[in-house]
């Protein structure tokens, strides 16, 4: 038998087969079109949407590519993994009747002080950049008018229902942003009053899944459009930042994960769920564990916005020799990098401003201080969690494309005092296809 997991990622498509000893089988991938920009009145950058049928399109284009290489009717199971808070309304034929509104888009803030103060604080619905906020942002904008709209969902939902020919459904991580209780696995008393006071059908909301669990076979047309199996199962799947986990092989508590793509995310194994929002911590089940952590705007599209791919390298290399030398040195500026105002985690604000000053004389010791400032952002993240009763990392794996620049894992085992490894296969997509296993019998 084999599983195939798909990542949809910000920037574009990945898929990946896999059989039963997740030796990899076959890969493709496909860039997907930028998100477009959401402006606020001040000329700021606030928020990206995207076009649902650009996914679509894309993700035909990566199974097209993936059928040159593998004999997709031998593929059993399949689980899509999206980007957490990725949200869009459909309509009853599942067409979307909404533009999709991104991960990071933080253009729901009136949306989100609304949440606050109806919302407890154990809850990942909190804040502009949930999927909640967000939805009702949606429905304000465009539909209040009409509710011409019959389902909200997530952007691995719509994936998931454009194959099974039915919408609706979802799974534990991906609803936790809508407002989904996992821990008592419902949709809890305060958000259905909440939305009734806004005029936001309930019926709406997905049916829940726990990840991995089938939620149907592929339909008949999916199957003949692609050359499935007509027997393929759809599982249930997970967000983008949890696939990549699953991937890495973290398992035990005080395990942790961080993914340094554009952007961060740390995430801790813990036995117990923690919370908090002022910090933008939340909770998700992880098998019979939790993931503790949230999501950092900072990362390397930061770093993409001041320095070109081959400075990048250049200055990659000179900061290794030093090291490697023993001529490096901490410069201890103190920066939070941001290429706009807006914080998830380990601060919930969107206001929040980036620090970057004083700005260094010397472009190299510019680019340190923005690693370090990173590597400051993640450390501060896992001494919150302790904070709040999750464990200190052990060690912590590392994923995403940042993961293999030497001189920022040595900086950031400086600052974390543990270990940090890079994971044997970081790929979402990975950790989706071993989701898919879940409910081989």
């Amino acid at each position: 038998m084999y599983s195939l997991g798909i990542d949809i990622g910000t920037s574009g498509i990945r898929a990946i087969i896999m059989d039963a000893q997740h030796n990899i089988q076959a890969q493709a991938q496909h860039a997907l079109p930028p998100g477009q920009p959401y402006y606020s009145g001040a000329r700021q950058i606030i928020g990206y949407a995207q076009n649902p049928r650009d996914w679509w399109q894309t993700f035909e284009a990566v199974i097209f590519q993936l059928s040159q290489t593998f004999q997709l009717k031998l593929i059993t199971h399949l689980a899509i993994d999206g980007t957490s808070g990725t949200v869009l309304l459909a309509d009853q034929n599942g067409n979307p009747c909404s533009e999709a509104l991104m991960y990071n888009d933080q253009r729901a803030f009136q949306q989100a002080e609304l949440i606050k103060k109806q919302a407890p604080e154990n809850t990942a619905a909190i804040g502009a950049s949930s999927g909640l906020a967000k939805l009702l942002w949606l429905n304000d904008s465009y539909l209040k008018s009409s509710n011409s709209f019959y389902y909200a969902l997530n952007q691995s939902d719509w994936i998931n229902g454009k194959l099974l020919g039915k919408y609706g459904l979802s799974d534990h991580n991906n609803a936790l942003k809508m407002g989904y209780d996992a821990q008592n696995q419902c949709w809890p008393d305060w958000l259905l009053a909440l939305l009734e006071q806004q005029n936001f059908p309930v019926s709406s909301l997905p049916k829940v899944f726990f990840p991995g669990h089938i939620m149907g076979t592929v339909n008949t047309s999916s199957a003949q459009h692609f050359g499935f199996n007509p027997d393929l199962q759809i599982c249930a799947g997970t967000t983008d930042s949890t696939a990549a986990i699953i991937a890495s092989g973290a398992e035990e508590p005080g395990d942790a994960v961080t993914s340094l793509g554009s952007t961060l995310v740390m995430k801790v194994i813990s036995q117990h769920p923690v919370f908090d929002q002022p910090s933008g911590v939340y909770s998700q089940p992880y098998g019979d564990l939790w993931l503790a952590g949230g999501s950092s705007n900072s990362g390397g599209e930061v770093l993409k916005h001041y320095f070109s791919p081959e400075k990048l390298s250049q200055y990659t290399a000179e900061l290794n020799l030093k090291i490697s030398q023993k001529r490096f040195k901490m410069l201890d500026l103190n920066f939070y990098p941001l290429s706009s105002p807006g914080e998830r985690f380990p601060i919930q604000d969107p206001g929040f401003e980036p620090r970057l000053s004083p700005r260094p004389e010397h472009e190299i010791d510019f680019f340190q201080a923005l690693l370090e400032g990173m590597a400051d952002i993640e450390t501060m993240a896992y001494q919150r969690l302790l904070e709040l009763g999750a464990p200190y990392p052990k060690l912590v794996r590392s994923i995403g494309g940042g993961a293999i620049n030497k001189a920022w894992r040595y900086i950031r085992e400086q600052k974390l005092g543990r270990p940090v490894l890079l994971s044997d296969q970081e790929q979402a997509a990975a950790g989706s296809a071993i989701l898919a296993q879940t409910m081989w019998l």
